[in-house]
C-alpha cells in the first residue's frame, strides 16, 4: 500500500510535469495562453508520469539484460541539468534514425571537459545543453555500441525519458540503477505507477 507521504510527492511529481508540458506547448505555440491552463489540468487528471519502451540489443546489458528488455520510462518533456544526471539511463531519440530511440547511460553534461584515450584527439568541453551518452556493456566494441563514441555529443533535448525499471524475463525484474538524485525523485512515481503484471504482458521477449 502506497503511503500518503508518497502520494503527497507523486501528485507534486504530476503538477510539475504537468506544468513543463503546458509551458511547452505554450512555448512552441502549439496552444494559447487560454487553453494553457486546461492543457496542465488535463496532463494532471489524466496523464501518466511513465510508458513503456522495450528495449533490445547487447548494448546495455548487464544493465538491461543481454537480449534488451521491458522498460518503464519516467516522461521528461522539458530537459535540462536539473532533471536528469549523470549516471541516469535514458531514452533519447536516436542521432542517427530520428524516428528510432536508444537507452544509453548519461556519461556527461554541460561544461565537462572530454579527453579521449586516443592521444590525436584533442580535449573538447560540452556546450550548453550538450550531453555524452555511453553503452553500458564494456564488451562491445565502441564502433558497435551506437553511443557518444561514434556520433558524438548529443542535444540534452533528444532525451525523452529515464528508464526507471527493467523487466527482462518474467521471473528477472528490478528498478534501474541511476544516480542517487534520480532515484530519490522517482521513487514515488515508481511506487505509484508501476505495474509488474502489465509490463509482463507487453513484454516481446
Amino acid at each position: 500500500m502506497v503511503s500518503a507521504a508518497t502520494w503527497i510527492r507523486y501528485v507534486v511529481s504530476k503538477l510539475e510535469y504537468s506544468a513543463s508540458v503546458g509551458w511547452k506547448n505554450y512555448k512552441g505555440g502549439q496552444i494559447t495562453d487560454r487553453e494553457l491552463g486546461d492543457t496542465i489540468w488535463k496532463n494532471f487528471f489524466q496523464g501518466k508520469l511513465t510508458f513503456m519502451h522495450f528495449n533490445k540489443g547487447e548494448e546495455m546489458a548487464p544493465t538491461l539484460g543481454a537480449q534488451g528488455g521491458t522498460l518503464l520510462v519516467r516522461k521528461i518533456p522539458w530537459v535540462d541539468p536539473t532533471k536528469v544526471f549523470v549516471g541516469d539511463v535514458v531514452v533519447l531519440k536516436d542521432p542517427v534514425k530520428s524516428d528510432d530511440y536508444l537507452v544509453r547511460r548519461l556519461a556527461a553534461v554541460e561544461g565537462y571537459e572530454m579527453v579521449s584515450t586516443d592521444e590525436k584527439d584533442e580535449p573538447f568541453v560540452l556546450e550548453k545543453d550538450q550531453c555524452w551518452v555511453l553503452a553500458d556493456n564494456e564488451n562491445v566494441k565502441p564502433k558497435e555500441a551506437k553511443d557518444s563514441r561514434t556520433f558524438g555529443p548529443v542535444s540534452l533535448t533528444d532525451i525523452v525519458g529515464r528508464a526507471i525499471y527493467c523487466l527482462r524475463t518474467a521471473v528477472d525484474h528490478g528498478p534501474v540503477n541511476n544516480s542517487h538524485f534520480s532515484v530519490q525523485k522517482d521513487s514515488p512515481v515508481l511506487e505509484v505507477e508501476l505495474d509488474v503484471d502489465e509490463m509482463a504482458r507487453s513484454h516481446k521477449a
